[in-house]
């Protein structure tokens, strides 16, 4: 009798506020190692984008690598990639991973 119960559960709906802590913890766990992570990260990643500076050396996400000239409004830059060829870009796509790494190799 004692080892039925202890593995169906308590009489009465026990197993439905166990069931309900074990989503709250997956949903913990969850909130823990993906959502929080991700958040920081597109943090980080904005800091970065708006702390460019004329001057500064970038790669894109697409792998160019040029140089700021210009600060055009919030959202776009102009960058010169090679002499006398200027594009314009987004600040969404500079690579921030590939910046730093080409910023430490000096």
């Amino acid at each position: 009798m004692i080892q039925t119960i202890l593995l169906q559960g308590a009489p009465g709906g026990g197993a439905g506020v166990m069931n309900l802590l074990m989503i709250a913890l997956i949903f913990v766990i969850f909130y823990l190692f993906m959502i929080r992570p991700q958040m920081k990260k597109t943090k980080i990643e904005k800091q970065f984008r708006e702390g460019v500076k004329k001057g500064d050396k970038i790669v894109t996400i697409g792998g160019i690598h040029g140089r700021v000239l210009e600060l055009e409004g919030n959202t776009t830059l102009m960058v010169e990639i090679d002499h006398n060829v200027k594009v314009r870009l987004e600040r969404n796509a500079i690579s921030v991973e590939a910046t730093r790494q080409l910023n430490q190799a000096k």
